[in-house]
């Protein structure tokens, strides 16, 4: 029995400074041992409502699971994966993984994508070869970037940090030695969710060759809010916040408080991984009611199966308890920013706020669909933003 616990344990060669090429092999074990946990789940009561206002209702989570266990394909997900140019390199003394897509056009802007909890690499799986290739995909060559997507360490194929301090400044500072590493000498950086914040902590840093950020979650909340004369779009944002604050952030202060108490029962649970991520794809994506209509069944399973094989609850919860106590306070910038605003974000940023801290506010614009996952609901919109929010900085 130990012998095949450890066999579903992926180990990573220790990262060097080196930048080292890597492929994605998950062990066969540790796909039977999800299949076995699957099979043997222990399920609570139905809830007694009719909606997600108690979390994921059983019926939902059920469906999910045994899509999972019967009809999804990690192989499928892995070689999607490995048809990119995927690496390792220690940073700061922690191996990060990342996909580094270099594009056929030699003037082509270097950008930096970043994701946050509970999204992965996957989101940007679909905007890769756009942004590499954009005279494949409706661009010209004058669109073109180099992508380099990392997993934010104690996530995916990323090690986990023994040692605390792992903030988003520390991140941001990583980043820029990463991307020094990689020989870029002018790059741009993007990011939603804590991959904002690591991308607003660079705008602050401003480390050497970085030309401009953009965000398609802006964190411009002043510091005290005022309780009167705000506008229309200044109130939509606070009373979002405070809704999301009131009845949807329970996740974030488990994570930010104990988060090994909630990596330890999530560690052991496939089920219970898959319901604590599959509820925020709920929340947080735009559709009408069906949360597939936004993600499909496979692309969430290759984002939760990527937490659960990589044994991540634990070590990607962490990053809240590392920023706490945090706040959509992101402060004032001088570097061009540009913003994108998609309709069912957690809040939508209004433009009046973003450009008291933004001095140089390249871009702004505000789209009719999509969610939180920007990338992952709305792949072709997120390109157009990049493309569009970046053309003013090449040279």
């Amino acid at each position: 029995m130990h012998m095949a616990e450890k066999v579903a344990e992926i180990v990573f060669p220790a990262a060097t400074t080196d930048v080292t090429p890597f492929e994605v092999h998950v062990p066969h074990a540790a796909l039977d041992d999800l299949k076995k946990r699957l099979a043997n789940a222990r399920w609570p009561d139905k809830e007694p409502v009719t909606d997600w206002s108690q979390g994921v209702p059983l019926a939902r989570i059920r469906a999910l699971t045994d899509y999972w266990a019967r009809d999804y394909d990690w192989r499928r997900a892995e070689r999607a994966l490995n048809a990119l140019p995927q690496f390792r390199t220690a940073l700061d003394g922690v191996g990060v993984y990342f996909i580094h897509a270099r594009s056929k056009h030699e003037r082509a802007l270097p950008i930096v994508l970043t994701h946050g909890w509970p999204g992965s690499v996957f989101e940007f799986l679909e905007v890769i070869r756009p942004l590499t290739d954009p005279t494949a995909h409706g661009g010209t060559e004058n669109d073109a970037f180099h992508v380099v997507v990392p997993a934010l360490p104690g996530f995916g194929f990323s090690d986990k940090p023994a040692e605390k301090g792992w903030n988003v400044a520390h991140i941001a500072n990583a980043w820029a030695v990463l991307m020094k590493r990689l020989g870029y000498e002018r790059w741009v950086a993007q990011g939603g969710d804590w991959g904002a914040g690591v991308t607003t902590a660079l705008g602050h840093i401003r480390p050497p060759g970085l030309a401009a950020i953009h965000l398609n979650w802006a964190f411009v909340f002043p510091e005290k809010i005022p309780t009167e004369g705000l506008s229309q779009d200044e109130q939509r944002a606070v009373d979002a916040e405070k809704i999301f604050r009131t009845q949807g952030a329970g996740y974030f202060l488990e994570q930010a408080t104990r988060p090994q108490t909630i990596g330890t029962a999530l560690a052991d649970s496939p089920v219970g991984q898959a319901a604590w991520i599959y509820e925020k794809f709920n929340a947080w994506t735009d559709h009408d009611g069906d949360v597939e209509s936004a993600l499909t069944k496979d692309q969430m399973l290759d984002d939760i199966s990527l937490y659960w094989l990589t044994n991540s609850a634990a070590s990607s919860a962490r990053i809240y308890w590392e920023n706490s106590p945090s706040s959509y306070v992101g402060g004032k910038i001088d570097l061009p920013v540009g913003v994108s605003v998609f309709p069912r974000e957690i809040f939508r940023a209004p433009r009046s706020w973003a450009e008291k801290d933004y001095s140089k506010l390249i871009y702004w614009n505000e789209l009719p669909k999509g969610g939180h996952f920007a990338a992952f609901e709305q792949p072709a919109a997120f390109v157009r933003e990049l493309r569009a929010c970046f053309a003013t900085i090449r040279v």
